[in-house]
């Protein structure tokens, strides 16, 4: 399929259901896949962080891209992550998305050595010229330890080798600053920006962003979906309703012992467990803590949503 210029509206990064055995659930990935698309998502994005793609072996990883792509049956475009530690095994993740079916990839800066800007855009540059499909650019600096900047950004912009960012900084100052500079130079009406800050997502909107990436879209994805269509009429009271709404919803993320997890894990536990809750999910287990969240903090989801109006 091919994607949407600029690529907009909710992009769900799709958690991967497993066992408790660890493999990936194909049945409860094909369900969850439903659950979004039945809400009016515009695109999901498989193998990303929410996917736990960095836990997966390569086996598992193409098991779960291979799900999503069957299971969207070309409904709506499919984002992949071809996400690695250098450029040539980045290069091998993008091989194999392409083959899977893919219509876009989403990639970060190469990580654990640490990269020069000069390194990270030859890096983009490079994946661009290995495949025919889009690249998005994926900035994440707590995992991979370095941010892109627009001196980064924008000359791979310029020259086509980005077809967008999926913006998970936190960083809003720094997205804003980088949205006024694509509009200085026209750059808006092609390039995509996303924003990965589920509790902010009205904030990056208004600001121009063109979609969201929400982990907490697993849950509920009718609300980002809703909470972007207002956003676009300019109902911005509206907007910020449903915004405070999946912000109280968002407290799930923080369920986990923080003396036993981290926060990535407890908010994927979270997610998972919420998912469980609905039905839509087999399991809750994640690949860090198969044995899930303790049963008071299920309690906590549970009530979360409820007070959401989800269960």
């Amino acid at each position: 399929m091919r994607l949407p210029v600029p690529l907009g509206g909710v992009v769900p990064p799709l958690c991967t259901p497993l066992t408790p055995d660890g493999d990936v659930d194909v049945r409860s990935l094909g369900a969850l896949v439903e659950h979004v698309l039945a809400a009016g998502v515009d695109a999901v994005f498989a193998l990303g962080s929410s996917g736990e793609a960095a836990f997966l072996t390569d086996d598992r990883r193409r098991t779960a891209l291979r799900a999503v792509v069957e299971a969207v049956d070309g409904r709506v475009p499919v984002l992949a992550g071809a996400i690695d530690m250098t450029t040539a095994r980045v290069q091998a993740q993008a091989r194999a998305a392409a083959a899977l079916g893919a219509d876009a990839l989403v990639v970060t800066a190469p990580f654990y050595a640490g990269a020069h800007p000069a390194e990270t855009a030859d890096h983009f540059r490079r994946v661009r010229a290995g495949t025919d499909l889009p690249l998005i650019a994926y900035d994440i600096p707590p995992a991979v330890h370095s941010k892109l900047t627009p001196a980064v950004l924008l000359p791979l912009v310029e020259d086509g080798t980005l077809a967008g960012l999926k913006d998970s900084s936190g960083d809003l100052g720094a997205l804003r600053r980088l949205l006024v500079a694509l509009r200085e130079r026209g750059l808006d009406r092609t390039f995509a920006v996303l924003t990965g800050s589920e509790p902010a997502a009205d904030a990056a909107l208004l600001a121009g962003a063109h979609g969201v990436v929400p982990g907490l879209g697993n849950v509920d994805p009718a609300g980002y979906v809703r909470l972007y269509a207002h956003a676009r009429a300019g109902r911005w009271r509206e907007a910020t309703t449903e915004q405070d709404r999946l912000t109280a919803l968002f407290a799930l993320a923080d369920t986990g012992d923080p003396t036993a997890m981290s926060a990535g894990s407890s908010a994927l536990a979270g997610f998972k467990t919420a998912l469980h809750l609905l039905g839509v999910i087999a399991c809750p287990a994640t690949a860090a803590h198969p044995r899930g969240l303790p049963e008071e903090s299920v309690g906590v989801v549970r009530r979360l949503l409820g007070e959401a109006g989800l269960l």
